[in-house]
């Protein structure tokens, strides 16, 4: 009977493993032993700092995202390179916001735990809880990931989907990081909140294609707005935008609405609508309720923070986020 027990639990413990490794080994509260407040001092930090600057919460998300694109969710996208030859060169991160934020933070857990808190797990942490106190929905964030120390221009170039994406390249690029059609209509939800400039959509106002100057899936009398009040050249590369006029800075289900009304800032925004899945996606969200739209928002940026991760004896813990060889 003792062996019985024995053997039950041994095939408990087993299946627990293969558990974990099917999730990568993040695992809630990670840090629960070696730095038991490391949660906390980052929750405390944004809880602090955030309302000097609510604008952070979109650049730190769109951080995130662009960190897990690029050879999974491993901090490397805050490495500087003085060859300008690291992701942060390249052109979907010039507009990135919020390295200084996250370094301070950085600064504070290696005092407090020295080389124990990946990049990685700042960046994934900071994100939820930067839209949490912005207003926006909350999410678990397990952690244990490691850092790499390896940054590269043309690896974002070529992962990162630009706002100029159509929906092959959009569905594509998700496809490369395990990321569905669902989970590409719910992360595009980020757009709710935040900013852009001109320079990201510009070509949609002037220079479309060879035939037309204007996206015809740019609704007109919105096309004519920006010329006239915002972006007034095809050479701005200066002016901000809100990514959802008049609802930037609430996390709701806005976006999604000026998307159906072809109001959606980006050419990926319109994307979204040229295929019948997506659609559909688009328009049961918008019939839907806020609080159905935060669970499954949820459910896709905890699925996204698990993209490729390293994890154990894999990557490192980086001391200074900046720096890939700390």
């Amino acid at each position: 009977m003792k062996l019985l027990h024995v053997m039950a639990a041994f095939a408990a413990m087993f299946l627990m493993g293969m558990f974990v490794s099917s999730d990568g080994q993040l695992q809630m509260n990670f840090y629960a032993k070696s730095c038991p407040k490391a949660e906390k001092i980052i929750s405390d930090h944004i809880e602090k700092h955030i309302h000097n600057g609510p604008s952070l919460a979109a650049p730190l998300i769109r951080m995130h995202f662009h960190d897990c694109f690029v050879r999974g969710c491993d901090g490397s996208v805050l490495i500087n390179s003085t060859s300008g030859n690291a992701e942060k060169d390249a052109p979907p991160n010039l507009t990135l916001r919020g390295f200084g934020f996250v370094e301070r933070i950085k600064i504070i857990l290696e005092a407090e735990c020295p080389r124990t808190v990946s990049c990685a797990d700042i960046i994934a942490l900071t994100a939820r809880d930067a839209v949490v106190a912005t207003g926006g929905p909350w999410w678990s964030v397990p952690t244990g990931r490691r850092d790499g120390r390896i940054s590269n221009l043309t690896e974002a170039s070529n992962n990162i989907p630009p706002p100029t994406s159509n929906f092959t390249t959009l569905q594509r690029l998700f496809a490369n990081q395990g990321l569905n059609l669902k989970d590409l209509v719910l992360l595009s939800g980020a757009h709710t909140i935040g900013v852009s400039h001109c320079s990201s959509m510009n070509t949609r106002l002037y220079n479309f294609s060879t035939t037309v100057k204007q996206d015809p899936a740019l609704d007109s009398e919105y096309a004519a707005n920006l010329k006239a009040n915002k972006c007034k050249s095809l050479n701005d590369n200066t002016t901000i935008l809100e990514m959802d006029p008049g609802s930037r800075k609430s996390f709701d289900l806005s976006y999604y609405r000026l998307v159906l009304k072809r109001r959606g800032l980006f050419q990926s925004d319109s994307a979204l609508t040229t295929n019948s899945a997506t659609l559909k996606m688009i328009n049961d969200l918008v019939n839907g309720s806020e609080e159905k739209f935060y669970k499954a928002f949820a459910k896709s940026m905890e699925k996204m923070g698990r993209v490729k991760v390293k994890t154990g004896s894999a990557g490192v813990i980086r001391t200074v986020c900046s720096v890939a060889g700390s």
